[in-house]
């Protein structure tokens, strides 16, 4: 066996020895190795007469850093790197980042929404590229379980819609499992099928999130700005999104509730409206998820069911008042009436009329004929006309 190869009869150089380094294996016999020396050497000479050339080469991989005393410490760029006036260059890709937000939404609901509310978590996955979707979950279940279903699903944010009586809903953002949670009523719903707007957006796309003045003003405010920030923002270079910024989602304050909007982005800056809408009623807002110590109540929340009974109890007022005005009518229509006494000026100004003479009719008057009978009348003295000038010409 040979120790070692030289090249052209010479001693052995500093690459050959490397290739050598490289090749040597437990098992391998002279010819594989003779063979795999013999491949390398020919790739080595390849690589060497293209650098000479300047034809572009592949781009190499990155290289653990070298000690300063190691060979080529001085050398600055090679040539092959710089690209000559004559060569195309390929743009890099435009996602040249790595996915660190790994925020993941889970949207789903409780048994017994409705339509409207089945489109509205349609269109929300839809707007979101990082939402995931669930089977409903049960009414008995509680809403302890849904902190596992985002385990089991790898969510660390969830919106649940919560339906009762089957025309209240109740929306919960949570940050699972360790919170916080926010409760909302949800009011005026309005989704993409049913508003046609002209707006449109790219599927897929990040949103800017834009926030009332109001949210940086007071605490609990703050607390939803921070949940929203995480939820319906889409995480960069994410593998389901699209590198564009071509929306708005708008979260304003009025009247004490949050209004959704959903804006496209054209041309100067101008906004269209997409869809959909909604508006959040802030109920409460829990420490942990889906539960736990409350942080904020909201004094000015009125729920469904007291609004409603207000309703109903303000019908029945106005049918008591009504009732009342009849009864008291009524009583008026059988009280006496007081009696005045005569007044002596009243007969001051009446002026008598003149008397007519009656006449008495002692013939009696000829009956009327009516119309029927004049048209017969008048029909048979045209046809005897008419037979006195036949006869008289026919003679």
């Amino acid at each position: 066996m040979c120790a070692s190869v030289t090249s052209g009869g010479g001693s052995p150089t500093s690459a050959s020895r490397k290739i050598l380094e490289r090749l040597r294996g437990p098992t391998s016999g002279w010819c594989d190795f003779r063979r795999r020396f013999e491949r390398a050497k020919m790739a080595a000479a390849k690589r060497q007469r293209g650098a000479g050339k300047g034809a572009p080469t592949e781009p190499r991989r990155k290289r653990a850093k070298r000690a300063p005393g190691a060979e080529g410490e001085g050398q600055g760029p090679s040539a092959e790197a710089i690209p000559g006036p004559d060569e195309h260059v390929v743009p890099a890709p435009v996602s040249q980042g790595k996915w660190k937000n790994k925020e993941r939404v889970l949207i789903f609901s409780s048994r017994g929404i409705n339509f409207r509310t089945r489109h509205l978590m349609k269109d929300l996955r839809t707007m979101m590229p990082h939402a995931k979707a669930d089977t409903k979950m049960d009414r008995k279940d509680k809403l302890f379980v849904i902190n596992e279903v985002c385990e089991m699903k790898n969510c660390n944010k969830c919106i649940f819609f919560e339906a009762k009586k089957k025309q209240d809903l109740y929306v919960w953002l949570s940050n699972a499992p360790h919170g916080p949670s926010a409760k909302f009523l949800v009011q005026n719903i309005h989704t993409l099928a049913e508003l046609k707007m002209t707006g449109n957006c790219l599927r897929g796309s990040r949103p800017i999130l834009s926030f009332d003045k109001t949210f940086d003003q007071e605490p609990h405010y703050a607390v939803l700005k921070e949940l929203f920030i995480q939820i319906f923002g889409t995480p960069l270079y994410h593998p389901k999104s699209q590198p564009f910024v071509d929306h708005v989602f708008t979260f304003s304050i009025t009247d004490k509730r949050i209004w959704f909007r959903n804006y496209q982005i054209i041309e100067d800056g101008a906004l269209v409206e997409i869809g959909p809408r909604f508006v959040l009623n802030l109920i409460k807002i829990f420490q942990g998820s889906f539960g736990g110590p409350t942080l904020y109540e909201n004094p000015h929340y009125q729920s469904p069911n007291m609004h409603r009974r207000a309703i109903r109890l303000a019908t029945a007022a106005k049918f008591r008042e009504k009732q009342q005005l009849k009864e008291l009518q009524k009583l008026k229509k059988k009280e006496e009436k007081p009696l005045i006494p005569e007044d002596p000026t009243e007969v001051v100004f009446e002026t008598p009329a003149e008397e007519k003479p009656e006449e008495i009719q002692l013939v009696k008057p000829e009956p009327k004929m009516s119309l029927k009978k004049k048209k017969k009348n008048k029909l048979h003295q045209r046809s005897r006309k008419l037979k006195r000038k036949l006869g008289g010409t026919g003679v």
